[in-house]
């Protein structure tokens, strides 16, 4: 009892308020490095996923005409979905790497000399990955399905509209793979002249439409070309014979004429958690499975942030100090990761099929968090009342 006073008056009379002031700098210290860290690595990987997936629209640029300003727009509305997925990664890879710096560079080791407790420790981290989980869930549940409804729709128009609009003069110019436009002049004023036209998109009666001139022109959001003094030729399968049709005036539906393609449906990445939790009647049965765990999934995932970052503090924080540091705790905490993501994206795959495993997705979002927690403050938080009693006892 006596050694018991003579700690607690050494520590608390000679250094009043140390541990909160040394606390609260050293929060700052690391809850500083470790944003500044989360934004560079977060930004540099989905810079690096951009130019990756981007490339898929260069077809529209290269033959369709678009202009590079469209072609950003275009690319940059998938930016909030790749953030929403990398971000609890990069969560765990930014307070695994910030803190192993700090063991090599003896700081952890002068911050426990100092009385710092593990959960002392961890309080920038979790503040952290508390910050992730909280942008996790502003992208989940509001940007990503409004920038995920632009995407499409602007790809829409641009597959099935915009691009009948950007004929040029001297080119031939497929407007979808069925269907192919020459013009041989267009005139300031939007008259095109020397049209020629290939229409495949009735398999078994394509037919080759000419006319001295024309103009475009949108009919409910359709692009249609109204042609002036020019035939429809079409070559009879069964006689082989030509048939010429000739006209003053008729109008051409330029749309790809794809089957789906005049109504535009909903994928399940614009809707909103309410809808895909509730959907409506037209719902075919098949799909409610896949729209609730996509619901599930959006609740569910910005928490693995909270589980990463508790799996890196376990590996920095837990155990015995060495020397020259060690690779065996980080490479384990970085397969364990590896293993959660595939379990995760293993289990979404089941869950589509077999609706009672939903309530996995939550478990294993959760559940390693709670175990790695349970592990690093654990003993901490088992002395608390007996710690409380000897504080109580000496005053």
């Amino acid at each position: 009892m006596v050694g018991g006073i003579i700690g607690v008056t050494i520590v608390v009379p000679t250094f009043p308020g140390f541990r909160g002031l040394l606390g609260t700098q050293i929060d700052r210290y690391v809850f500083r490095q470790l944003v500044f860290a989360l934004v560079a690595v977060t930004c540099g990987l989905v810079a690096l996923i951009w130019l990756t997936q981007s490339l898929r629209f260069v077809e529209l640029v290269v033959n369709r005409g678009l202009s590079l300003r469209v072609f950003l727009e275009l690319s940059s509305l998938q930016i909030p979905y790749f953030v929403s997925v990398i971000l609890p990664i990069t969560t765990f890879v930014v307070v695994q790497f910030i803190y192993q710096r700090l063991a090599g560079d003896r700081e952890l080791t002068v911050l426990r000399a100092a009385g710092l407790s593990p959960l002392a420790l961890a309080r920038p981290a979790l503040a952290t990955a508390l910050v992730a989980v909280g942008l996790g869930y502003v992208l989940n549940l509001w940007v990503v399905p409004e920038a995920s409804s632009a995407f499409r729709q602007y790809q829409f128009e641009i597959r099935n509209r915009v691009a009948a609009f950007l004929l040029q003069e001297g080119v031939f110019t497929p407007v979808s793979d069925d269907l192919m436009v020459y013009v041989r002049a267009r005139d300031p004023d939007g008259l095109l002249r020397g049209i020629l036209i290939e229409d495949a998109r009735q398999k078994n009666n394509p037919a080759t439409i000419l006319a001295e001139r024309g103009r475009l022109v949108g009919s409910e959001g359709t692009p249609r070309v109204l042609l002036f003094n020019g035939s429809r030729q079409e070559i009879d399968r069964q006689t082989g014979r030509l048939n010429v049709l000739t006209f003053a005036e008729n109008a051409i539906d330029l749309s790809t004429g794809m089957k789906g393609e005049e109504q535009r449906f909903r994928d399940m990445t614009e809707m909103s958690v309410t809808e895909l939790l509730h959907p409506g009647r037209s719902t075919p049965d098949r799909d409610i499975p896949k729209l609730r765990v996509e619901a599930h999934r959006r609740l569910a995932g910005p928490l693995t942030a909270v589980s990463f970052t508790l799996v890196a503090l376990v590996a920095v924080l837990m155990g015995t100090f060495r020397r020259h540091g060690g690779l065996v705790r980080p490479l384990l905490a970085v397969l364990a990761v590896v293993g959660l993501l595939a379990a995760e994206l293993l289990l979404e795959n089941m869950s589509a099929k077999q609706p009672a495993l939903i309530p996995l997705i939550w478990v294993i979002a959760v559940a390693p968090g709670m175990l790695c927690g349970w592990a690093l403050f654990g003993p901490q938080l088992r002395l608390m009342p007996a710690a409380l009693q000897v504080k109580l006892g000496v005053t």
